[in-house]
C-alpha cells in the first residue's frame, strides 16, 4: 500500500486525522482495525500480572523444573517462525529473551487466536503477555509452551530488528544520533544498551552505599539560583514572572552545601544535575550529573585517601573486578593511586619550569605546540592551564592525582600551607579525563571576598566564565565555617569508564541533540 487509505478507528471509536499518524505502516494499521473487527482490544486497560522473567527460567529451571508448571510472563514478540499446526516465537521482556512455543490444538475452543490472531494480525514487536509452563525442546533449548495468550499493546512501527544473512545484515539500527534521538527503540532492540544504564544504577547506588555506611547525610539544593557559582562556566538563564527576577541553572551545587557545614552538619552529600552552557562533545553535554560531597574537620589529602578507597570499592562491587577495559587500555583501580605535582607534571611534558616564562613567552609556547589561546581576558594562569589540559591530561591513563593547583584557577579553595602561589587541591585524572576535584575549602571570608572581587573584576571585563559575587555566601563565612575538605565526581564520566563508553552521550539516556531534520514526506 503506497499510502494510507483509511483513518485509524482508536478506543471508544475516536478518530483522528490520517496525517498525524503518517508515520505508521498501513499493513499495521489495517491490522489494528482488523483485531477490532474481531473484539480484541490492542491496548487493553486490565493488567496483566506476570511471575517470573525470561532471565529466571533460564537462570533456574534446569534445577527447579517444578517450579515453573504455571509461568506468566510479558515483552514483546521478537521472532516468529510458523510451522503450519505449531510454530515458534521469542518473546523479550526486560530481563532478555525466551523461546516460545505455540500449538493450535491449545486453542481449539477459539482456533482464530491461533490462525488468525497470532500467526497473521500480531507483528514483531507487539506486546504480549503469555501463560503455560517450561520444558526442554529435543534439541535442549528450554521454551514457555503457550496456552493462553492476550494482546497488551499493539506496534504500529516496524522494529529495526537485526536480520543476518552470509552476505550483509539488515535493519541494524546502529546510527548514534538516531540510537540516542530515539533512546526508547535503542533499548528495545540493544539488550547491551539496557545493561549500561542498569550498571548506572549500580554505580549510584554503591557510591550511596559507602557515604551513608560513614554517616554522611544526603540532601537537596536548589536547581534555580539567584546567583551561580561554584565553577567556572556559562550559565543557563531563565526568568520567574511572579518575582520578576532573573534566575539560573545551577553550574554546581558547591556554595549551597557549604552553607550547610556553615549551619553545623559535619557530612553531607548530593547527587546532582548540573547545567554549564558550553559545547557538546564526547565528554560534555551542556546537563550532566556529580556527586558532591563537603567533610567538616577534614582536609584534601584526607580527602585524597577517601576517593581512591571509594572507587575501588565502587569498581569491586559493581564489576567484580578492579581491572576493567576502557578502550584499548586497561584500568586499574586499585587503590593507592600514583600522585603528581601540578608544575611538576608539566615541566615533565613540556621540558621547562613555565612559572619562569613570560605571558608572550607562554603565547609563543601554545602556538609553537598547536594550542588554540582561551577566551580573553585570561591572565598567565589561564596559558599555562590549556598548556596543562592538551600536553598533560591526555597522558594519565591510569588513576593519577594531580595536587596543588596555581591559586588563580581555584578560587575557592584554600591556599597550600607551603606555598602561597599554590592551592590545596587535586584532580583525579584517569584515562586522560577529569572525573574528579576536591579541595581543603576556603573558610576564610576575607581570603574568599578578594578572590571573588577579583573573578568579578573578570567577569565585568567580559570573562563569560567567571564566577559573580554571592554576598550571601560570604555572609554564611562570616559565621565561621570549620575546615573542611570537599569533593565534586563525574557521575558521567566515571559511568564511562566502566562501561567502555565511547562517548557521554552513551552514558545519557536522554542526551541533547540538535532539533531533529523531519522531511516533507515524514
Amino acid at each position: 500500500m503506497g499510502k494510507v487509505q483509511s483513518c485509524v478507528s482508536l478506543a471508544q471509536g475516536a478518530s483522528v486525522s490520517c496525517a498525524k499518524f503518517a508515520g505508521m505502516e498501513p499493513t499495521r494499521q489495517a491490522k489494528l482495525n482488523e483485531l477490532r473487527q474481531l473484539g480484541i482490544d490492542p491496548f487493553p486497560t486490565e493488567p496483566f500480572f506476570t511471575n517470573t522473567t525470561a532471565a529466571d527460567i533460564l537462570r533456574y529451571y534446569p534445577q527447579q523444573k517444578t517450579d515453573f508448571k504455571s509461568v506468566r510472563l510479558a515483552g514483546r514478540l521478537w521472532r516468529k517462525r510458523i510451522m503450519g499446526k505449531a510454530s515458534f516465537a521469542v518473546l523479550r521482556d526486560e530481563s532478555g529473551d525466551i523461546q516460545l512455543y505455540f500449538q493450535r490444538d491449545d486453542f481449539a475452543e477459539r482456533p482464530e487466536l491461533y490462525d488468525t490472531v497470532f500467526k497473521k494480525l500480531l507483528d514483531l514487536g507487539d506486546i504480549i503477555g503469555v501463560e503455560g509452563f517450561v520444558f526442554t525442546t529435543k534439541t535442549g533449548e528450554i521454551t514457555v509452551h503457550v496456552q493462553r495468550f492476550r494482546l497488551l499493546a499493539k506496534c504500529l512501527r516496524p522494529l529495526p530488528i537485526e536480520k543476518e544473512t552470509e552476505e550483509k545484515t539488515y535493519a541494524a539500527f546502529t546510527d548514534p544520533e538516531l540510537r540516542y534521538r530515539m533512546r526508547y527503540v535503542d533499548l528495545i532492540v540493544h539488550l547491551g544498551v539496557r545493561e549500561l544504564f542498569r550498571r548506572r544504577t549500580a554505580i549510584v547506588q554503591a557510591i550511596r552505599e559507602f557515604f551513608n555506611e560513614r554517616g554522611y547525610l544526603e540532601v537537596e539544593t536548589p536547581i534555580l539560583q539567584p546567583i551561580y557559582g561554584g565553577a567556572f562556566a556559562r550559565p543557563f538563564t531563565t526568568h520567574h514572572h511572579a518575582l520578576d527576577m532573573e534566575l539560573y541553572l545551577r553550574i554546581s551545587n558547591e556554595l549551597y552545601l557549604k552553607r550547610l557545614i556553615v549551619g553545623g552538619f559535619t557530612g553531607v552529600y548530593e547527587f546532582s544535575k548540573d547545567f554549564r552552557n558550553e559545547g557538546i562533545d564526547r565528554y560534555h553535554n551542556p546537563e550532566f550529573t556529580q556527586v558532591e560531597l563537603y567533610v567538616a574537620y577534614r582536609d584534601y589529602l584526607w580527602m585524597l585517601e577517601l576517593v581512591e578507597n571509594l572507587l575501588e570499592q565502587v569498581v569491586r562491587q559493581v564489576l567484580g573486578t578492579t581491572r576493567v577495559r576502557y578502550g584499548e587500555y586497561e584500568i586499574d583501580w586499585t587503590a593507592p593511586y600514583r600522585r603528581v605535582r601540578y608544575y611538576e607534571a608539566l615541566e615533565e611534558v613540556v621540558g621547562q619550569d613555565v612559572r619562569k616564562l613570560s605571558e608572550r613567552e607562554l603565547i609563543g609556547l601554545l602556538h609553537a605546540k598547536g594550542i588554540s589561546l582561551p577566551e580573553p581576558p585570561y591572565e598567565r594562569a589561564d596559558l599555562i592551564a590549556r598548556l596543562f589540559d592538551k600536553l598533560v591530561e591526555p597522558t594519565l591513563i591510569q588513576p593519577t592525582f594531580v595536587l596543588d593547583y596555581p591559586i588563580e584557577l581555584s578560587p575557592l579553595a584554600k591556599v597550600h600551607r607551603s606555598d602561597p602561589t599554590l592551592t590545596e587541591r587535586f584532580e583525579l585524572i584517569v584515562a586522560g579525563k577529569e572525573i574528579a576535584n576536591a579541595y581543603s575549602e576556603l573558610n576564610d571570608p576575607i581570603d574568599q571576598r578578594q578572590r571573588l572581587e577579583k573573578q568579578a573584576a573578570l567577569r565585568a571585563a567580559g570573562g563569560l566564565e567567571a564566577m559573580p559575587m554571592d554576598e550571601d555566601f560570604l555572609r554564611a563565612l562570616e559565621y565561621g565555617m570549620p575546615p573542611t575538605a570537599g569533593l565534586g565526581l563525574g557521575i558521567d564520566r566515571l559511568t564511562m569508564l566502566l562501561t567502555d563508553a565511547p562517548s557521554i552521550q552513551e552514558v545519557l539516556l536522554f542526551p541533547l541533540l540538535r532539533p531533529e531534520k523531519v522531511s516533507s514526506k515524514e
